[in-house]
């Protein structure tokens, strides 16, 4: 059974850190590009980060570089986002999934998702 789990979010206070993990089961992970999305209320969902499946390539969006950091342990199966300097913005639903195809930021190259982990940041 295919399966992504995120876990590590919560409420941190605006410039406090936060560390979100995506546990895989039912496949290997490094057959896969994976990629952090995030969804606010309201909004569409967005890429955060990606990272390809032999880890040479990361990419992140915008707004989070410097701050957000994308790595996978495929050991474990899973997949990391170190996310410092949490600012108010950051606020969202954030989602693990994985890509056959490349990393990317573009939701419609995933195939398959987690759940999601709340991330709320707010003093």
């Amino acid at each position: 059974q295919l399966q992504l789990v995120e876990s590590g979010g919560g409420l941190v206070q605006p410039g406090g850190s936060l560390r979100l993990s995506c546990g895989a089961s039912g496949f290997r992970l490094d057959d896969y590009a994976m990629g952090w999305f995030r969804q606010a209320p309201g909004k569409e969902r967005e890429g955060v980060s990606c990272i390809s499946s032999s880890s040479i390539t990361t990419r992140y969006e915008e707004s989070v570089k410097g701050r957000f950091t994308i790595h996978r342990d495929d050991a474990k199966n899973a997949v990391y986002l170190q996310m410092n300097d949490l600012k108010p913005e950051d606020t969202a639903v954030y989602y693990c999934a994985r890509s056959g195809i490349a990393a990317s930021l573009w939701p419609a190259e995933y195939d398959y998702w987690g759940q999601g982990t709340q991330v709320t940041v707010s003093s």
